[in-house]
């Protein structure tokens, strides 16, 4: 069973209504990114951090997974052993059937304790909202987000399945955030690899490039590795 290893970054969620900070002016929701997704940010004023994402935690319920998150999880159907590194805080390869999900920047849908961050907590449905104050089994909790200015406790792992993979897939990523957007340099020699994106930035020789969308591109990248029409 050939393993697919997928790097997926905002544009493949952007498809699905959710906004993207780097599309934004460094803005997000009319927001200084540095305000809202950094470690100092979060020191200066932590109530406006936890209105920010109790606001991005409404915008993901109603958001759905799109043709491209789905057509992931049709590889997994054609028998491809398919794991997915995404960027991306949202659950949608979740909620779209991927059985193998790694977030390397934490996961909207969860906080973590602000005394031990190795007591992490899914929200309840009805209960998404948090403030400086909520207080989960007695502990104080904030996003369980990596702001900027701190590690990313995942990329290790990350780093490991990358150099597992016999097919190395990049999506909707503009190969600037960092470290993520190292994980290519992990991909064993010879190994085929695909980028897909509308403006995709500048990748080694031998990278096959398939400037589209998450969506369309995906239609192709299935039709090519199945040799079947893409059913989405």
């Amino acid at each position: 069973m050939k393993k697919i290893v997928i790097s997926s970054g905002a544009g493949i969620s952007a498809e699905s209504g959710i906004s993207t900070f780097r599309d934004a002016g460094g803005l997000w929701e009319q927001h200084p990114v540095m305000d809202v997704a950094s470690a100092d940010g979060y020191r200066r004023n932590p109530a406006l951090v936890h209105s920010f994402y109790n606001e991005r935690r409404k915008a993901l319920v109603e958001a759905q997974p799109n043709a491209a998150h789905r057509l992931l999880r049709d590889l997994e159907d054609e028998g491809y052993d398919v794991y997915v590194i995404t960027q991306n805080v949202d659950d949608l390869h979740e909620r779209a059937g991927s059985t193998k999900v790694m977030h390397l920047h934490g996961e909207l849908m969860k906080v973590r304790a602000v005394d031990d961050e190795s007591l992490v907590y899914r929200l309840r449905p009805e209960a998404l909202e948090t403030t400086p104050d909520t207080v989960i089994d007695g502990h104080r909790v904030r996003p369980h987000i990596v702001f900027f200015q701190e590690a990313v406790p995942m990329f290790e792992p990350a780093t490991e399945l990358a150099a597992q993979a016999d097919i190395f897939v990049i999506i909707g990523t503009s190969l600037a955030v960092y470290p993520a957007a190292a994980l290519l340099q992990y991909v064993r020699p010879g190994t085929p690899v695909y980028y897909i994106d509308p403006r995709p930035a500048p990748v080694p020789p031998g990278v096959t490039v398939i400037k589209a969308t998450a969506t369309e591109g995906m239609r192709r990248l299935f039709a090519m590795l199945t040799g079947k029409e893409s059913p989405r």
